[in-house]
């Protein structure tokens, strides 16, 4: 971890040249260009504010309006999902580098994570304002958003080990990856509330750590809880995701050394 940690500082300007350029690459030669990257998000937002509040009448949720609550759990998940897709083909999409001994492989999926980050940010603002447009005014809470959005990049990071390493041998890995990522997207309470299932299978529903990042999303937002308010589900969060990230450095490490003979 010290020696990871290290190269990342050492290799700071080579990795923000190729954050740069993976957020670049995405869009060249679209008329548009980067601004796709915050048209796609923004235009599923409105298909489906239009589809649940308008054309079904959803009503508030806890007294909140459905679109806030909602953009508080989707756009979480939008990050989760286009990171963890551009992330298990980084080793793929960079194999120029793989063979290049000066540069830690490892860092690889970082680049797509990042470049995904910086669209996130903005529609973290984003959602800030919307609130703000509604009446509900800034306050501490809104601040632990980016404790929660730390806990996804550490989880994003140890799955994306797992996934890019093993995609280079294993390519259906790829498609693996897009269906349960198809899957979560309505097994996790993004469009319904847990208050919608019967407390005895909740513990089911929690296992998905996803589920703690779209609710503490929404404590920080919305209900105003801290994450030290729900202690067992904290602790059962960074079990798993520290359990998954020496799980994807133990597997890259292993395939590491095989790499440049299968690209």
């Amino acid at each position: 971890m010290y020696n990871f940690l290290r190269s990342i500082l050492e290799n700071r300007r080579l990795l923000l040249s190729l954050i740069k350029n993976d957020f670049k690459q995405k869009y060249v030669g679209n008329f548009l260009g980067i601004l796709w990257a915050f048209i796609q998000p923004l235009a599923t937002i409105l298909i489906f504010w239009f589809v649940f509040q308008v054309g079904f009448k959803s009503r508030p949720v806890d007294n909140f309006p459905f679109i806030l609550w909602l953009v508080s759990g989707i756009l979480p998940w939008f990050f989760f999902a286009d990171a963890i897709s551009n992330a298990t083909n980084a080793i793929l999409a960079n194999s120029y580098l793989v063979k290049k001994i000066v540069f830690r492989v490892s860092l690889l999926p970082i680049i797509p994570i990042f470049s995904t980050l910086v669209v996130h940010l903005f529609f973290v603002l984003f959602m800030f304002g919307m609130f703000i447009y509604y009446g509900y005014m800034p306050n501490i809470y809104w601040l632990q958003v980016f404790y929660y959005l730390f806990a996804m990049i550490v989880l994003l990071l140890g799955l994306s080990w797992v996934t890019s390493s093993v995609v280079v041998f294993f390519r259906d890995m790829g498609q693996i990856v897009a269906m349960f990522i198809q899957f979560g997207f309505w097994l996790t309470p993004i469009f319904w509330s847990l208050k919608m299932v019967p407390e005895r299978y909740h513990w089911i529903i929690n296992l998905n750590p996803m589920v703690y990042i779209i609710e503490g999303y929404r404590d920080s937002l919305i209900y105003h809880h801290w994450f030290w308010e729900k202690g067992g589900m904290s602790l059962y969060f960074w079990a798993v995701t520290l359990v998954i990230f020496l799980l994807g450095m133990v597997t890259f490490k292993r395939l590491r050394p095989h790499f440049s003979d299968v690209l």
